[in-house]
This record gives C-alpha cells, structure tokens and sequence, in this order.
C-alpha cells in the first residue's frame, strides 16, 4: 500500500480505501491515479458533509472499491464506489443516518447521489465534468430479494 495521504482537512486515502472483507480475503484495494483524483474531489464532499453536521466526525464504512472487492462485498455492477465517487457512512455525533440524509438535502448540499441505506447513507459525485443529479433515494432491502429503491427519503 503506497503512503497514506490527506486529501482534505478530515479524510486520508487510507479511510476511503479500506475494506475489512477485502483485508480478509488479501485483496489490495489500491486506486490508480484516475480513481485517486476522484478520491479527492469526494473528500471534499465530505468535508461539506461534515460541516452540515456541525463539525461531527464521519466514519465511512466503504469508499473506493476495486472491481474484487466490489464483488466481494455484492456491490452494484456499476457502483460508483468502482471509480472512487461514493462512500458509505455514519455520524453518530449527528443522529441516525436518515436525519443525516434529511440534512444534507435540507441544506442543499451537492451530490450526485444520496441513498437513505437504513443503517448507513451512501454518497456519490457525478464523473468528473457532469452536472450533479441530486437524486435522493431510500434503499429497501428484503431478505432473499433484489434491494429495490424508491424516491426520496422514506
């Protein structure tokens, strides 16, 4: 793993690279320099995240995911984890990941992608170059069934 570097205030690569099942089964989930450039732009999101919720520390359970590790981890075939330009999180500081969620919309925070996950929200920025969509989204998840996903905040 190359060295650990700042990419904002708050987030080193380090965070927005580690998976524990990746760890587990040995995979090196290592972004090359196109994901590395949207690592940054993503930390910097999350610095605009961070101070919506008045400073609280943000702990990101999953950011970049190389294709073995987005496998491993059953995620979307076309997730913009792949490319490094979406996290998952919580702030506990905050409150519960749907206040979270009801924040950053309220405050017009720009994304391209926010997910109400239920335990976690998910994050993402357009490629480099779009126009943001600022779609909102609730994730619903059923035991032995695709998630399905409804529109706003539910």
């Amino acid at each position: 793993m190359r060295e650990d570097i700042l990419l904002s205030p708050h987030f080193h690569l380090s965070e927005l690279t580690f998976s524990e099942k990746a760890a587990r089964l040995g995979i090196r989930n290592e972004p090359n320099g196109a994901q590395l450039e949207n690592l940054r732009r993503l930390a910097q999101v999350l610095e605009v995240v961070r101070s919506n919720l008045v400073g609280n520390p943000i702990l990101v359970s999953s950011g970049f995911r190389n294709p073995q590790t987005n496998a491993a981890v059953g995620g979307a075939r076309f997730s913009a984890h792949l490319d490094g330009r979406a996290a998952d999180f919580i702030c506990p500081g905050f409150g519960s990941p749907k206040a979270i969620c009801q924040q950053l919309v309220t405050n017009g925070v720009v994304f391209d992608q926010l997910i109400y996950e239920g335990t976690w929200v998910h994050i993402g920025i357009p490629v480099l170059g779009e126009r943001p969509r600022q779609q909102v989204l609730t994730a619903i998840f059923e035991r032995g069934k695709e998630t399905t996903y409804l529109k706003g905040i539910c």
